[in-house]
């Protein structure tokens, strides 16, 4: 029903900066929120940033001044640009919408993950 084409992880060095993206498709009718969430290994899944239908933003603590996330609501597309990222960034990075379709209550859909990796 609901289909993510995440793209943009890989290998950075500290300091540098990278562009992730994330695009939805299917059949609803509404996408509420969109949002980053990383997992690093052994620890819990958290929240990066979050991008409201209204365009407000939330973020994670340590993600503020350096993480922008923004989207592209007329195609259902959201992205998060990291600057000066740094070891602790290595994680895994999910992209999740909060979605209406048809008949169904909105839920929280998630992409398949994409690996990024800040080393030098």
């Amino acid at each position: 029903q609901v289909q993510f084409v995440e793209s943009g992880g890989g290998l950075v060095q500290p300091g540098g900066s990278l562009r992730l993206s994330c695009a939805a498709s299917g059949s609803f009718s509404e996408v509420y929120t969109m949002s980053w969430y990383r997992q690093a290994p052994g620890k819990q899944r958290e929240l990066v940033a979050r991008m409201s239908y209204d365009g407000r933003t939330v973020y994670g603590d340590s993600m503020k001044g350096r993480f922008t996330i923004s989207g592209d609501n007329g195609k259902n597309t959201v992205f998060l640009q990291m600057d000066n990222v740094q070891p602790e960034d290595t994680a895994v990075y999910f992209c999740s919408m909060l979605i209406k379709i048809p008949g169904i209550v909105a839920n929280d859909y998630w992409g398949q993950g994409t690996q990024v990796t800040v080393s030098s």
